[in-house]
């Protein structure tokens, strides 16, 4: 072929541009304006919506076809970028670190490392290691440790606050006790309630070995028929003191407040059986209770006080008491001598004993005192006082042997089941026969070889 046939060729080729086109999108190819604005579009994608981007390399021009799979090696590594970000934006610690070597990844893979040992040591200021510290995370780094700092702080401050609060509560606690050990020692009821379950967690009247519960011990039950309300009983007040009847002339006055018991709100309740002193009271100025003669209580206060004692089934002791010699002394001497020598027994038993004992004259020259609790041996030792004392005075007024016989019958409240009468009786009958064993002594003795 020739030079002009070559040439007429190139002009063909020029002057025909849009058949040449037709050709190639018939190969399924772009050209490469088409191939760029392509691949513009598949990078904006990518940067828009990492999924919804798409690419087809083989419709590409041949020259663009490289940077077409570049740029899905791209897109390749951003979806795996997007996901891994946005599973760490959920707090998702747990999945593994990225295995990408794209520096990319070289930021997140330090932050992923740095939330996981953080997670860890706020774990451990939950625990109460406030010595953990966090660097390189900037202001965060400064806020974390500015925090552990200030819960150290407040941990050592509670710390000591609780170390007073400790030692305050075991020296109320140790006095609280002592307290309740000075009162135990007391003859009044002493129970200790608590507050919320209303229960008696501390009675000196109850016997070690039984326990407690919100029930009252046999002898409180029967003693305090005021227990209810020493159990409900409800007061703001610190201290209080009333006085609480509960028929048939039973009388208490309760002294009541708070104290922490075994580190639980409680409350004291100090009781006294006033009942007598109540009685007393009322008898005081009634002349049917009282001796004209000497003073003292008469058979009839005596029956009243009895009755309660025995009812309550409180725990006493009664002394019998035979004043010997009135007779001969009103025969001898006449009766104000004898008076006087009634009198004169009266006073120094009255001396002895206290004046809440109860001492009645029950009939001309028989007496009988009642002192509370079991205290026959207190007795017995005064009692011997008691006639020493007698008998060196009255031998100073009155010519004869002054001499009086006692007997003593303790009474257990619990078992008792013997009324007054027969307790009378029971005393009256040790000392007939005591009066029996003295004249079979002095009775004069018989000589049978002489008779």
């Amino acid at each position: 072929m020739g030079v002009s046939d070559q040439m007429d060729q190139e002009i063909n080729k020029w002057e025909q541009p849009e058949q040449a086109a037709p050709a190639a999108e018939a190969a399924g190819t772009l050209d490469t304006a088409q191939s760029c604005r392509r691949l513009t579009e598949y990078l904006e994608g990518i940067l828009q919506d990492v999924d919804q981007a798409r690419l087809n390399v083989e419709e590409l021009s041949e020259p663009c076809r490289e940077l077409g799979g570049a740029l899905c090696a791209f897109h390749d590594l951003a979806r795996e970028l997007a996901a891994y970000s946005l599973e760490l934006s959920k707090g998702n610690l747990s999945m593994a670190f990225s295995e990408n070597g794209s520096c990319l990844f070289s930021g997140l893979k330090n932050l992923h490392a740095n939330l996981k040992h953080m997670t860890w040591q706020a774990s451990q200021v939950a625990k109460g290691d406030y010595s953990q510290h966090v660097s390189h995370l900037g202001e965060f780094s400064e806020a974390f440790n500015s925090m552990t700092q200030q819960l150290k702080a407040r941990r050592d401050l509670l710390r000591e606050e609780v170390l007073v609060a400790r030692r305050r509560a075991e020296i109320i606690q140790s006095y609280g006790e002592m307290l309740v050990d000075l009162l135990d020692q007391r003859d009044e009821w002493l129970l200790v309630v608590d507050q919320e379950s209303r229960k008696v967690v501390h009675c000196n009247k109850r016997p070690e070995e039984s326990g407690y519960g919100n029930a009252l011990c046999e002898r409180c039950r029967h003693r305090l028929p005021i227990q209810s309300k020493i159990l409900e009983w409800e007061s703001t007040e610190r201290y209080k003191v009333r006085e609480i009847e509960e028929g048939k002339g039973a009388c208490y006055r309760v002294i009541s407040f708070p104290i922490e018991w075994e580190y639980r709100p409680s409350c004291v309740h100090i009781i006294m059986d006033i009942s007598t002193e109540k009685m007393n009271a009322r008898h005081l100025a009634d002349e049917r209770y009282h001796d004209q003669d000497t003073g003292v209580h008469n058979r009839l206060f005596l029956d009243e006080y009895m009755e309660q004692v025995l009812r309550e089934r409180q725990d006493a002791t009664l002394c019998y008491l035979d004043l010997e010699g009135v007779e001969k002394i009103n025969a001898s001497y006449g009766q104000k001598v004898g008076d006087a020598y009634i009198q004169n027994f009266v006073e120094i038993v009255r001396k002895n004993f206290r004046s809440g004992d109860t001492f009645a004259r029950i009939r001309d020259d028989k007496f009988c005192l009642i002192l509370t609790g079991n205290v026959k041996h207190l007795i017995e030792r005064k009692m011997d006082e008691i006639l020493t004392i007698f008998q060196r005075d009255d031998e100073r007024i009155f010519s004869h042997n002054c001499n009086f016989k006692y007997s003593i019958i303790e009474i257990v409240g619990e078992t008792n089941e013997r009324s007054l009468e027969e307790l009378l009786e029971e005393a009256e009958e040790q000392v007939e026969r005591e009066k029996r064993k003295k004249k079979r002594r002095e009775a004069p003795m018989v000589d049978f070889d002489n008779w």
